[in-house]
């Protein structure tokens, strides 16, 4: 405890140095956090937009979409700009910020994709009443605990982390994160390690073990069906096990990743390791549900047709006004 220090601010050490690459690197990554914000914003605005899919599933993927935003936020923001910075430091209230809204995340997208299932559940072994189990209380009510009961959870393990007193700064990870904080803590990490392990086991295990039990009642209550009605509920069901499974994966994968001593690996590897846990389910949750999805996929059809019978619409004007406009085959077969 004597050596213990107070630092305003931690530094991010596992940056590594690729010169005039960042430059590069910088494009990559904002076109990646443009193409997540501007899809998961379009899965919402379509779900909103259009009222045959107010229906309870398609509003869980619009909490869904919403979450990505939210964690892609919290992280790209500011990894962008360490991007073309020199120093990586971060103070206090940002890293711990920025683990609030990291970690909230991550359980919120457990909790949302376990209320995913339930509702899958309800639709297939119980489908006369779907819609007096599944009504507006029902599914606001399961998202409201789904949001409120990690923010709790995860607002006393950060304050327990935010006590601790501290023996370094140097973070060796992209963003901030409650273990690698309290590795550099002065207090013995084995207490921190056992009590942060059940806790998270404990506030993870319900969402999991939910989903694993409604799958194996769905698997059971369709095991008898026709081979159309197993089409049709695999249809439904594929996207959420796609992204249940690339969450668990990518998750699993970070969870690993933060228990191992990183300095002793590769670099680049590390990195790609870290980034994939953020970057991945925002990327492929609305390319999922939007391609797979009948649904979905009709309205994304119809406003790309709307768009385009719009642009040449503007197009034959143009010609018949004697403008210089981009021409078209479609413009052209339609003045004729």
């Amino acid at each position: 405890m004597e050596n213990s220090t107070f630092s305003f601010y931690f530094n991010l050490t596992i940056f590594m140095n690729i010169g005039h690459y960042r430059y590069l690197a910088l494009v990559f990554f904002l076109l990646l956090y443009s193409f997540i914000v501007s899809a998961n914003l379009a899965m919402i605005l379509i779900i909103i937009r259009e009222r045959t899919l107010h229906e309870p599933m398609y509003i869980f993927i619009a909490f869904l979409s919403f979450n990505s935003l939210y964690g892609s936020t919290g992280f790209f923001p500011r990894f962008l700009m360490d991007l073309l910075s020199d120093t990586h430091l971060i103070s206090r209230h940002a890293c711990f910020t920025q683990i609030f809204i990291i970690y909230t995340y991550a359980f919120n997208e457990l909790t949302i994709l376990s209320i995913m299932a339930y509702d899958r559940y309800v639709a297939v072994c119980h489908p006369l009443h779907y819609h007096r189990k599944m009504n507006s209380k029902t599914v606001y009510t399961l998202t409201f605990f789904a949001w409120v009961c990690p923010a709790c959870y995860l607002t006393m393990s950060i304050d327990t982390v935010v006590r601790l007193p501290l023996c370094g700064n140097k973070i060796y990870k992209l963003y901030c994160a409650s273990w690698n904080v309290v590795k550099v803590s002065c207090v013995t990490t084995a207490v921190n390690s056992i009590v942060a392990v059940l806790g998270g086991i404990a506030i993870a295990f319900i969402p999991f073990a939910c989903i694993f039990y409604t799958y194996l009642r769905i698997v059971i209550a369709c095991w008898k069906k026709s081979l159309e009605v197993r089409g049709k509920v695999l249809q439904s069901c594929f996207p959420h096990i796609i992204s249940f499974v690339i969450y668990s994966l990518t998750s699993f994968s970070d969870a690993a990743l933060s228990r191992q001593n990183l300095e002793q690996m590769n670099q680049f590897l590390v990195e790609i390791l870290s980034l994939e846990f953020i970057i991945i389910p925002p990327v492929c949750n609305p390319l999922v549900y939007g391609l797979k999805l009948p649904e979905i996929r009709k309205h994304i059809l119809k406003i790309v047709c709307l768009k385009l019978q719009t642009k040449n619409k503007l197009c034959c004007i143009g010609r018949e006004a004697g403008y210089t406009l981009d021409w078209s085959p479609d413009c052209h077969r339609a003045n004729t």
